[in-house]
Order: C-alpha cells, then sequence, then structure tokens
C-alpha cells in the first residue's frame, strides 16, 4: 500500500469546501482541474464545462490522427474535382 499519491491539479478543495461554495470554487479555478480531496486523499477531479469540453475536443483530435497515421501510404484513388 503507497503512503503518497499524486495530485494531478495545482488547486486542491476539500469535500466540505466544495459543499459550502461550488459555483465560487468553479470561478476561482477557471479552466484550471480542481482536485477534490477526502481524508487528504483525491476522490475526484472538477472541470469547468469549458474545460472539459475543451479536453473531449483533444481526445478527438488524437483519435483522428491515429486514424491518418493509419491511412498514410495506402491506396490513392484520383479524382476530378469536376466530377464531384
Amino acid at each position: 500500500m503507497s503512503i503518497t499519491q499524486t495530485i494531478y491539479a495545482k488547486t486542491t478543495v476539500s469535500m466540505t469546501d466544495l459543499r459550502r461554495n461550488p459555483s465560487g470554487i468553479l470561478e476561482d479555478a477557471g479552466d484550471s482541474p480542481v482536485a477534490v480531496l477526502n481524508h487528504n486523499k483525491p476522490a475526484a477531479y472538477l472541470l469547468s464545462a469549458r474545460a472539459y469540453e475543451a479536453l473531449l475536443d483533444k481526445l478527438e483530435d488524437a483519435e483522428l490522427t491515429k486514424i491518418v497515421k493509419e491511412r498514410q501510404g495506402g491506396k490513392t484513388v484520383k479524382v476530378n474535382l469536376e466530377d464531384l
């Protein structure tokens, strides 16, 4: 059992403080993640809607990049733009 744990956020908040003022914590954090601690251990990460949407966009871009790399060097087809 490890006694240390990495926290992937610069800001932390306790569950109690989160219950008291959730909108204030989100406002203070801006687009940065907040680690929500329960008994001094990370229980969850809190993201603004804008930060979450940006994260989803990055994941989608990574998946599309993977598809492009898989298809590079494959069969090509010549197309005349006027025929489209």
